[in-house]
């Protein structure tokens, strides 16, 4: 049976073990034409650490009151890219903390991974988060550094691409979260760290708008 056919028949189905996709449910997160997202989470062999992560949760929430971004409504140009990445960490941490949720540390591993998508979808004009090759979004991040196959971890992939106001981040942030698989990625307490990749151009155009790759995970 083809392995497409297999991963299909499995996105309804949490699993867990080590390498194993789980993929939240695809959706559109608005009828407008000129926005494309998608979701998926990914869990390694997962090990007993509750409370670890509870109390690093309290501690987060102790110190996060409120957050406040800037440079959210920036639309992304080759002189801004730093601004805009700065602006979509802090849109998700200003709505982890808003749910009493552990804040994201950038990492520098995940963002290559993250980067490295977004241009490769460009590029080769696709949208997806496996690649015409077969390559998935854990065989990205996994490539990268950022843990190894049979540590114990868990990551989460959002993809999205826009263009004029849809491509600032909060119109990506707004697009996310009006769509259910991106949204529990966003909100999942589990996650410690974040990667934003950003390229200019869409899959059909590398002339026009952005592409957006935000890649999430945890080394339990």
């Amino acid at each position: 049976m083809p392995a497409k056919t297999l991963f299909t028949r499995i996105l309804p189905v949490a699993a867990i073990a080590a390498g194993m996709l789980i993929a939240a449910p695809v959706a559109d997160a608005g009828k407008k034409k000129n926005k494309v997202v998608k979701a998926t989470i990914a869990l390694g062999d997962k090990r007993p650490v509750a409370k670890v992560r509870k109390s690093a949760a309290k501690k987060t929430k102790a110190k996060v009151a409120s957050i406040t971004c800037q440079n959210t409504t920036l639309l992304p140009s080759p002189d801004n890219l730093e601004l805009i990445n700065d602006a979509i960490v802090c849109l998700h941490n200003q709505i982890r903390a808003e749910k009493g949720l552990p804040t994201l540390r950038e990492n520098a591993k995940l963002r290559k991974a993250a980067l490295g998508h977004s241009n490769t979808m460009v590029n080769e004009g696709y949208f997806d988060h496996t690649s015409p090759s077969g390559s998935t979004f854990v065989d990205r991040v996994l490539s990268s550094g950022y843990a190894k196959r049979n540590d114990a971890w868990t990551l989460g992939e959002n993809l999205a691409w826009g263009t004029g106001d849809l491509s600032t981040p909060a119109g990506i942030m707004q697009s996310w979260m009006n769509s259910s698989g991106h949204k529990a990625n966003i909100l999942k307490k589990a996650y410690r760290e974040v990667g934003i990749g950003i390229r200019l151009g869409v899959p059909s155009d590398n002339g026009v708008g952005a592409t957006i790759t935000a890649e999430f995970g945890a080394r339990l």
